[in-house]
């Protein structure tokens, strides 16, 4: 399920980690909301918020070391009752299923929605993107947590902005005024920059989730061989908005996509 810590994204990895406790500390150290309920005896928040940091940690480093969903074999691109799962079962099989064509790359047979990533080296099922930030492609197997991750933390950074304004003290002088809160000012300017990108970054996978389609697809259908054929607004995975978000978040199986596009396309 994991991949060895120690491979080229293990120094992004690390920089977050050092960012994040650090930012923290100055939160908790400075006359800040967070300061103030511990002075007073009021453990609930402070120790909530601390939970929440250690939560988005922790996902950052599962969504970053778990298989997004490599594609190790030909066997990995058959299509199979078992794993196809519900969305299998549920429809018809008497249609053409597109022939799968082999990666120029691996030389793996690909199933459809999988594309190989130049940086992992390995084909990726239901592929969106290589995210420099987590060191791992966004597949399959790793996207809602992904998105789940996305919402802990952009929580934690709209909470710590909040923290982060209410420790600004005021001075007589401005130069006294940025010695007692350039910390924490710098940690305000650092929750700003990546409150913005975690919010863009939710808002935009929530809607791929909810029509059932992948940054990959979405920025380049003309030039996949499954969608360029589509019209502009015509998606051959969407089932509507609540159950393409049931499947995204619940069905934890292998989807055979193949079967799934085949219900879309003429007899």
């Amino acid at each position: 399920m994991f991949k060895n810590v120690f491979r080229s994204g293990c120094l992004v990895r690390t920089a977050h980690v050092i960012l994040t406790w650090l930012t923290t500390l100055i939160l908790f150290l400075h006359n800040t909301d967070l300061r103030k309920n511990e002075e007073r005896g009021e453990l609930v928040l402070p120790v909530l918020f601390g939970t929440l940091v250690l939560l988005s940690i922790m996902l950052y480093f599962a969504v970053s070391l778990m298989d997004p969903g490599f594609v190790l074999s030909d066997a990995d691109a058959k299509l199979s009752p078992v794993d196809g799962g519900e969305l299998e079962k549920m429809l018809p099989q008497n249609t053409e299923v597109p022939r799968q064509r082999r990666c120029g790359y691996c030389l793996l047979l690909q199933p459809m929605r999988a594309k190989h990533c130049q940086v992992c080296k390995q084909c990726v099922r239901r592929f969106d993107h290589h995210c420099p930030w987590i060191g791992n492609c966004v597949g399959e197997r790793n996207h809602r947590w992904f998105l789940l991750y996305l919402c802990i933390q952009l929580l934690v950074l709209v909470w710590g902005l909040q923290n982060a304004w209410s420790g600004i003290t005021f001075a007589l002088t401005w130069r006294q005024w940025f010695i007692q809160n350039g910390f924490l000012l710098g940690a305000f300017g650092i929750t700003v920059v990546f409150s913005v990108v975690v919010l863009l970054l939710l808002g935009s996978h929530l809607y791929l989730a909810s029509v059932n389609t992948t940054t990959w697809e979405f920025m380049s259908r003309h030039r996949i061989s499954y969608l360029k054929h589509c019209d502009s607004e015509e998606n051959p995975f969407d089932r509507g908005i609540m159950c393409n978000l049931w499947d995204f978040f619940c069905i934890c199986r292998t989807v055979a996509w193949e079967t799934v596009y085949s219900r879309a396309s003429p007899a």
